[in-house]
């Protein structure tokens, strides 16, 4: 270390001294008291105020003619990570707001495919379609076009989020089963959103539906 030679008494398991973007460096850890500049202290939760007034005084009598200074090493933890703490906030606003205007817009959807095949839904059911058959009827060409939105959309978002994962020497890889949960998620969430509209055009009373014409 800094050219001095010094016997190796153990060897520690790697972990990580900085953000999980580099990857792990080497360390050295002695007790060469020159060494180091910073101290580690583990300070009970309940009376952290008391403990940093008291390490404050002792290092003010012993270090008179230096500034005392002091930082939790979880902050300085979290610090590492705040830009993708704030990235996260906005992706998660922002998806809020466009997860809620497309649930709009297929409200929307169901609502005028509910309209314009009113009597269709009229004659099915005098021909005694059941409320499932109507509700899965109306349901069906919806659930296709999330499936082929889906198609699109996979190999796009997977190609820019495999891009940004890059940028970190330890990072998660995206299976498929990240992609099946989504799509699963998206049906699930699309069906619940058009299930009352879809629902009421199919318990519709036919006399109500044919009596227009």
């Amino acid at each position: 270390m800094n050219g001095v030679l010094a016997p190796i008494v153990g060897v520690v398991k790697d972990f990580h001294v900085n953000s999980l973007r580099d990857p792990i460096d080497a360390i050295v850890l002695t007790t060469i008291k020159n060494a180091y500049s910073t101290a580690n202290i583990q300070l009970q939760p309940t009376k952290i105020k008391e403990a940093i007034e008291a390490i404050k005084n002792i290092w003010n009598k012993t270090y008179p003619d230096y500034v005392f200074d002091f930082h939790f090493v979880d902050q300085s933890i979290a610090d590492y990570y705040k830009q993708e703490n704030q990235l996260s906030n906005l992706y998660k606003i922002f998806s809020g707001i466009a997860i809620f205007i497309s649930c709009l817009g297929l409200y929307g959807l169901i609502s005028f495919m509910a309209i314009k095949r009113n009597k269709e839904i009229g004659i099915r059911k005098v021909l005694g379609a059941s409320v499932l058959n109507i509700l899965l009827l109306l349901s069906r060409e919806l659930t296709v076009l999330i499936l082929l939105s889906f198609i699109i959309a996979c190999p796009i978002a997977w190609y820019f989020m495999n891009q940004w994962l890059h940028q970190y020497t330890f990072r998660i890889d995206l299976g498929i089963g990240f992609f099946v949960m989504t799509f699963l998620s998206s049906i699930l969430l699309a069906w619940l959103t058009v299930g009352y509209s879809a629902i009421s055009a199919a318990m519709t009373s036919p006399v109500k539906s044919l009596k227009t014409e």
